[in-house]
């Protein structure tokens, strides 16, 4: 509805407008010209401005249309969203406290103005917008669920279950426990938080904030063996996490680690992480970065939500924007580490591989047993094709895991690679063969052998069989569907290599290397010049030169 009426309005109003090419001269006769940006031209930019999370340029441009139509309720909408995702929450509220005038029942508005108020204490206030929040989606369930935590602040507990109950039948139970365990946390109600924590905690016990609530609530009561056996639960799968870390410490010295969430605020910010990290699952990135800026907003020094945040902008390649957010970690945050090789990361993709290979080997070195940060200069060193270096980090990795785990696996991969591309063969391959009896079913690992084994001209029934699983694993993966053609290909299948290499085609148009695969297989089939044609294609795509190599001398004098 909202996208329906927006658009609907930016055509009426774009009927109206047009750039305008005005003359000046000055005193000195120097004659130029302008172009006046018009309503729709603006509204146009700042669509494309917010769908890359360019959220500065996207709130300016979408306000220099509203100064033209001001009384546009989906221009306005547009307007207030942007400002409050580009963190402006308080010049947000005040478009959005106009849009209200124009139509009272806009949900959004409504949520972001009872998120005002809740932070500001005004509970009331805040519960009388919730409570007009008259949506069925996502805005609607929200609504709800703050209006709870705004009646924590009255504290007002048995109302606030009271109005989570709407929500019983909404299939969203086992996220309300979690929920109800930190409001009880919050309002002293020790009996119930454990009960509700432990209801959380056996729908999924490896969900890192679910494993956090369950220890802490836990350890905060002095039960710090049933406390500690939540961590090891979690840590002996091979997860880590370093808040999960951090807590670890307190309970295996028998210190109450704290509350998780320490007020109705930092709670009301919890919900909006996890509603905006649902949401950009989903695929709605636009009101998933509002959320988090919400979220941030009521609780300003979260490193979770900063991080989401950051994740984010890496997705729209605005990897300079994510680094300056990263930077506003606190040094005492335990994610502090984390958003460090996140900048890293973000170096080596804006093109500065040095630096970010220098930051980590630092890193490194003031964290000589972390695995994260071992594994991300690890990675960093193989895309650069260092590779001999790379395989040393990774063995390091694997001494100090044991290299027996069930998450281990990656590391025997990712070292499998690095030996690949350095032609030692008998060692790649037998990491690549430990990975898979770690995780037989691992789609990249099975893609990885079976397409060398392929590639290599040996074992091709075997890598068929691998590809094949692979191909069962992940359905969709454009590399492994080219791998499965390539295989038939081998095997002199060539009716079935042209389907999958199609296929391949279209979940990875222009990919070079597809291309490539295909033109050698029209020509072994006589469709030379389908073959050429496709050779001429991967040549023109490809970047890096790897497959233009290949694939030059065939253009010239085909496979004969």
């Amino acid at each position: 509805m909202i996208k329906n009426l927006r658009y609907c309005a930016f055509i009426l109003a774009g009927i109206f407008f047009f750039l305008i090419p005005v003359s000046f001269s000055n005193a000195q006769n120097f004659p130029f010209e302008i172009n006046i940006p018009t309503l729709s031209g603006s509204f146009l930019a700042g669509e494309q401005a917010f769908s890359d999370l360019r959220t500065e340029e996207a709130a300016n441009f979408f306000l220099d249309a509203a100064e033209s139509d001001w009384e546009n309720p989906a221009i306005i909408e547009r307007a207030f969203i942007a400002l409050v995702s580009d963190g402006r929450i308080e010049d947000g509220a005040v478009l959005a406290q106009h849009l209200i005038e124009m139509e009272p029942t806009n949900a959004i508005a409504r949520l972001v103005l009872g998120t005002v108020a809740l932070k500001e204490r005004r509970y009331a206030s805040a519960i009388a917008q919730f409570r007009r929040t008259r949506s069925t989606n996502f805005v609607g369930v929200s609504a709800i669920i703050l209006a709870s935590w705004s009646l924590i602040g009255e504290n007002k507990f048995s109302r606030s279950q009271q109005l989570l109950r709407k929500l019983d039948r909404s299939g969203l139970e086992d996220f309300l426990i979690f929920h109800r365990a930190l409001m009880a946390d919050i309002a002293g109600k020790r009996d119930l938080a454990l009960k509700y924590s432990k209801m959380a905690y056996e729908t999924d016990p490896f969900i890192p904030r679910i494993v956090e609530a369950r220890a802490r609530i836990l350890a905060n009561s002095l039960l710090f063996d049933a406390a500690r056996e939540v961590i090891n639960n979690y840590q002996n799968e091979g997860y880590s996490h370093p808040e999960i870390e951090k807590i670890a410490k307190y309970i295996n010295n028998k210190k109450r680690p704290g509350k998780m969430i320490n007020n109705v605020q930092e709670g009301a910010a919890e919900l909006y992480h996890n509603i905006g990290t649902a949401l950009a699952r989903e695929g709605d990135r636009e009101l998933a970065y509002m959320f988090l800026r919400l979220g941030q907003y009521l609780d300003k020094d979260n490193a979770i939500i900063i991080m989401a945040l950051g994740q984010m902008l890496e997705e729209v390649e605005l990897y300079q924007d994510a680094n300056e957010l990263y930077a506003t970690i606190s040094t005492n945050s335990s994610l502090k580490l984390l958003s460090e090789l996140r900048i890293a990361e973000n170096l080596r993709l804006l093109g500065d591989a040095e630096t970010a290979i220098k930051r980590l080997r630092n890193i490194s070195t003031l964290n000589p047993t972390n695995i994260d940060a071992l594994l991300t200069l690890g990675d960093i060193l193989r895309f650069e094709k260092k590779y001999a270096e790379a395989i040393k980090v990774y063995t390091k990795i694997i001494e100090l895991t044991g290299g027996n785990r069930a998450l281990d696996w990656r590391f025997y991969y990712v070292r499998g690679i690095a030996y690949e591309r350095s032609d030692i063969w008998e060692l790649a391959e037998k990491d690549f063969l430990k990975a898979l009896e770690l995780n037989p079913n691992q789609p990249q690992v099975l893609n990885y052998l079976g397409y060398s084994w392929v590639d290599k001209n040996m074992n091709l029934l075997e890598g068929l069989e691998l590809i094949k699983r692979a191909v069962n694993a992940s359905p969709d993966d454009g590399y492994i569907i080219d791998s499965l053609g390539w295989a038939y290909y081998r095997l002199g299948q060539y009716d079935k290599a042209i389907s999958a290499l199609k296929r391949a085609l279209n979940l990875l148009p222009n990919d070079p290397e597809i291309n490539d695969h295909l033109g050698d297989v029209y020509w072994r089939v006589g469709r030379k010049l389908e073959a050429r044609y496709q050779w001429k294609i991967a040549i023109d795509v490809d970047k890096d030169g790897v497959v233009t190599e290949r694939a030059k001398p065939k253009l010239e004098n085909g496979l004969d």
